[in-house]
């Protein structure tokens, strides 16, 4: 009787576990990791990763998280999408533009010369063909894309001697992320693609004659204005940078459909909060960098017509030879006449208007 009441027993508690068994997988942790292209100094930026992943932990009640790291602790800020594309990383975050040298249609993903601000940048992601569009160029790099920042407008940059003409940019060692340089090696210049943990140390010895990254908060952060004097405005090149996150296409379709509008989700709330941290603290940090001594200036408007019809034409050019390219800028360009069409009778007026007032 105690041998039959054993397996009777040893039988109940098989089939206990087994009735278990899914709930304990159901509770099984996915943890993911995240490379930056950004150093944690950089709180807007690097901040933006901190977010989805805090987000992303709330959301799934800690059933979900990933470990977020600077540039260069995975690896470099320029491997990442190497990273991803390999699988050795499961995401990253990262402007796209950085990676134009493997093909210039990732620029395209995040800004080009005289493309489109932060809003018509959204607007033609999620509402135009944006996202379908992208989406289909980076799936050749096993990647997935979603927003998740946006740096809004930028300034042109930290300049050791004045711009008075276009004359003055033949020759000068730039600083400039991603594809703005291309159009500054067509004016004359020597474009230099340097990470942001880096540019204080090159502007400071002279490796370079002048840099741009942001905007005054993250400059300031930088410290740039302690080793040239003159920053210029507007940043012609990046009317609107859109900041992504990368995912490996086998990572995003091992989550659960839950898990991954977690993550969409994590990502839109980036997206709004990156862009949000600039706009209330750009206003204060220019106002300590004039405090300081730093001399603003706007771009020669012979600088500006020269680099717009230098990045028109070149344009053009690209869509000559690149295929990727030529299926993706008609879309761009289209969008972008019908949004200045516009913002030129509602958001630019208005702001014109009111930045004439005493307030």
């Amino acid at each position: 009787m105690e041998r039959r009441s054993l397996i009777k027993h040893a039988g109940i508690a098989g089939i206990l576990a087994a009735a278990a068994a899914p709930a304990v997988h159901a509770q099984t942790v996915v943890r993911w990791r995240m490379a930056s292209s950004f150093p944690k100094s950089l709180d807007t930026l690097y901040g933006g990763a901190e977010t989805i992943a805090r987000v992303v932990k709330a959301m799934s009640g800690g059933k979900f998280e990933i470990s977020t790291h600077a540039a260069g602790e995975l690896m470099p800020a320029f491997g990442v999408v190497d990273g991803v594309q390999q699988g050795s990383i499961e995401c990253a975050h990262t402007a796209a533009y950085y990676f134009f040298g493997k093909d210039e249609t990732f620029a395209m993903g995040c800004a080009i010369p005289f493309g489109l601000n932060s809003r018509q940048t959204t607007a033609w992601m999620i509402e135009g063909n944006g996202l379908k569009l992208m989406r289909e160029f980076y799936a050749k790099y096993n990647i997935v894309n979603f927003l998740a920042g946006n740096t809004g407008s930028q300034m042109g940059g930290w300049f050791r001697k004045e711009i008075k003409s276009v004359a003055d940019i033949k020759g000068l060692k730039f600083r400039i992320g991603g594809f703005g340089g291309r159009i500054i090696e067509r004016l004359g210049g020597i474009p230099q693609n340097i990470p942001a943990g880096d540019i204080y140390s090159a502007l400071e010895k002279g490796t370079i004659d002048a840099a741009e990254f942001v905007g005054p908060y993250d400059d300031l952060k930088l410290g740039l204005s302690k080793v040239a004097p003159n920053y210029y405005y507007p940043g012609w090149f990046e009317g609107g940078a859109q900041i992504d996150l990368f995912v490996n296409n086998k990572a995003l379709e091992s989550l659960t459909p839950e898990n991954r509008a977690i993550l969409e989700a994590a990502c839109a709330v980036a997206h709004s909060d990156i862009q949000a941290k600039y706009d209330a603290r750009n206003p204060g940090a220019l106002k300590q960098l004039v405090g300081g001594g730093t001399k603003l200036k706007e771009f020669p408007k012979d600088v500006l017509s020269a680099a717009f019809a230098a990045s028109e034409k070149y344009y053009e050019e690209l869509s000559d030879k690149n295929e990727n390219w030529k299926k993706i800028y008609p879309d761009f360009r289209k969008f972008r006449a019908e949004q200045n069409l516009w913002f030129r009778f509602t958001e630019a007026t208005f702001d014109r208007f009111m930045q004439s007032q005493k307030l």
